[in-house]
């Protein structure tokens, strides 16, 4: 069985409130917490993917009492690096001193950790490998637009890790569900720099990301409920056995529409949107973080990962703690 017990998470010091967005864009925090519930958010002032992504690693690896040489495996989900090359994954273990991992990244966008999650166990099924740094890190403050209210309220940066390792008995990873609908892909998008050389030219200013808002929470409160139905009839249990549902923290609407369509009460799906909002891939793993460190999490317990995000992509898995 392959297990996640450790994890850690790092922000970027700067907190931007919603009565300091009021000043540069024309919205409200009454307005952005009644559609969101999002209060705050961490912004960059400095802080990279790959600072980010490694203080975390750092946390994690202290807390699990492990040293960075032990490392065989680091996967970082992330749709927005510093550079193409080298990936951020490879940065990370220069930065923790991982000489002996395997390193690379995985863009889901905001499904990101859960399929850098599903990667690593896979490599660990394999037996050559034992132990896996799964990172979720993203400054996304740097591919907004600051004068769009309808998406720079939304986001904010920092990263969450996780150590998965390989263990023995009933707990770890029971199920994985994931799936992806390119045809959709548009609703949701940032664009790369286009074609510009001596044989075509282009213009190459910036791109910002862009959303039909309208047809990503639809897409969210039918997908997600649908993969984690299929995840925990996978994993061998029934609906009301699951302790914790750790949905992406993208919209307090659209987790309150999945727990209804699950007939879950909302005191099972713990959140932190209001103080972070949503920060994509790094958004699962500071949440998990999160719960673990306030002692909400205990041996035994059945959680649900789960989300979904720009591709279109969407998953969930099912641990046992």
């Amino acid at each position: 069985m392959r297990t996640i017990r450790i994890t850690g998470s790092a922000l970027p010091g700067r907190i931007v409130t919603n009565k300091e967005l009021e000043q540069m864009v024309e919205t409200s925090d009454e307005w952005i917490r009644e559609r969101t519930g999002i209060g705050e958010r961490h912004v960059s002032v400095g802080e990279t993917v790959v600072t980010l992504a490694s203080e975390a690693a750092r946390k994690a690896l202290e807390q699990a009492g492990k040293r960075a040489e032990e490392i065989d495996l680091i996967l970082v989900a992330t749709c927005s690096p510093e550079q193409y090359l080298p990936c951020c994954a490879c940065q990370v273990q220069a930065a923790v001193g991982a000489v002996n991992a395997l390193a690379f990244d995985v863009n889901a966008a905001c499904s990101g950790f859960l399929f850098a999650l599903d990667t690593a166990k896979r490599y660990l099924d394999g037996k050559r490998y034992q132990k896996a740094l799964v990172i979720g890190a993203e400054i996304l403050s740097k591919i907004m637009d600051w004068e769009d209210r309808s998406t720079c309220v939304l986001f904010g940066d920092g990263a969450g890790a996780a150590v998965l390792s390989v263990c023995e008995g009933e707990e770890g990873i029971r199920s994985m569900v994931q799936g992806s609908d390119g045809a959709r892909g548009m609703v949701l998008r940032c664009d790369n720099r286009p074609v510009n050389n001596p044989f075509q030219k282009n213009e190459t200013g910036h791109s910002y990301v862009s959303m039909n808002g309208q047809e990503v929470y639809k897409f969210a409160v039918r997908t997600v409920p649908d993969a984690i139905e299929k995840a925990v009839e996978e994993a061998g249990f029934s609906m009301d056995e699951i302790d914790l549902f750790l949905l992406h923290q993208a919209n307090y609407r659209i987790i309150e529409a999945v727990a209804k369509r699950l007939h879950q009460p909302m005191e099972k799906f713990p959140t932190n949107l209001q103080e972070y909002g949503n920060i994509s891939a790094a958004s699962i793993p500071i949440l998990l973080d999160n719960v673990n460190n306030h002692g909400r999490i205990k041996q035994g317990n059945k959680i649900i990962l789960a989300g979904f995000g720009a591709g279109l992509t969407w998953g969930a898995t099912v641990l046992v703690w």
